[in-house]
């Protein structure tokens, strides 16, 4: 995992949202773009920024993809944070 690719993700108010919806369940783009007033292909290039940074994850169901969070990078990405402040 890159903190990078991480941060840069996340350094979009959009992306940060998208986090904020699927840490209170999984959803398909559909159901994450009913938030927003921006075009369905707009959110697709946000999905895809989050997975590549490996923020989230996608699952096939059926005729639609489910997408969650990926804990285990938000909880590498605190940790680095509090090891800042710790020493």
């Amino acid at each position: 995992m890159s903190l990078n690719l991480a941060f840069k993700a996340l350094a979009d108010p959009t992306r940060r949202k998208i986090i904020t919806l699927l840490k209170e369940q999984d959803l398909s783009a559909g159901e994450i773009a009913q938030n927003f007033d921006i075009s369905k292909p707009s959110i697709s290039q946000h999905l895809s920024i989050l997975k590549q940074a490996d923020l989230i994850s996608a699952q096939r169901a059926g005729q639609k993809i489910i997408y969650s969070l990926n804990t285990t990078v938000l909880q590498e990405i605190t940790k680095w944070v509090f090891d800042i402040f710790e020493n």
